[in-house]
């Protein structure tokens, strides 16, 4: 049975490792499913059904998710509170995910127009609000992800989502954020968060979420100056 648990931990880490074979678009996804505890929990529990040791199945996970998992430091705090503040009166919803990320939600009133991929202005002052976040706590990372309403094919909504999150990286990078800080993906109308029904529930899937975090990888590079940085995903 542990001839089994060492070839499920094995082909983990091969996969995990493959990371650097993938296309950026697939690097962001993965990136995003292997966040936090959530892959521990999972790998976890297959490893104490293998073994047959729920105890050590859920030991293991808790490690994993150690691995995968974001730092709430004060930076982070901060943050969250100054993008509470700008975008106040507004739809942008701005919130601390279960596994340390600062999430904000931007729809299509504050972000895109239906079928363009052109920042609106009202994103600009968000967007700064962002930079300066990341310019005062150089560990932190982001991750853009653009949706498109249902409006449209997929040949069209496809592009327009990777389209809307890599010209929101442009921005942020001509501010001066190296562009290796921030990954991209696109969602297309895959994933709604309204049914797309009216126009208002449209704009509402018409929208990019960002994502703000510390690694836990980093924070312990920080902390260790002999330890050698490994290749990233």
């Amino acid at each position: 049975m542990y001839k089994k648990l060492i070839v499920f931990v094995v082909i983990l880490t091969l996969g995990l490792g493959g990371c650097a074979s993938m296309n950026e678009s697939q690097q962001s996804t993965a990136k995003g499913t292997a966040a936090g505890t959530g892959i521990g929990a999972a790998v976890g529990a297959v490893i104490g059904a293998l073994a047959g040791d729920p105890a050590l199945g859920a030991g293991i996970g808790a490690g994993v998710g150690l691995v995968g998992g974001y730092i709430w430091s004060s930076h982070m705090e901060k943050q969250k509170k100054e993008l509470e503040a700008v975008t106040a009166g507004t739809d942008i919803e701005v919130t601390q995910t279960e596994n340390n990320m600062l999430k904000m939600n931007i729809p299509g009133d504050f972000s895109f127009d239906i079928g363009s991929a052109r920042i609106k202005p009202n994103m600009h002052p968000v967007l700064n609000s962002l930079t300066a976040g990341l310019m005062s706590n150089p560990i932190s990372q982001v991750m853009i992800i653009g949706h498109t309403d249902n409006t449209g094919s997929d040949e069209v909504n496809n592009p327009l989502s990777i389209n809307r999150a890599g010209n929101t990286r442009t921005y942020i990078a001509s501010q001066g954020i190296p562009s290796s800080r921030i990954a991209i993906d696109g969602r297309s109308s895959y994933e709604p968060i309204a049914p797309n029904d009216s126009p208002a529930n449209r704009a509402k899937n018409r929208r990019i979420e960002v994502f703000m975090y510390e690694p836990q990888q980093q924070q312990s590079q920080q902390q260790s100056p002999q330890y050698q940085p490994q290749p990233a995903y």
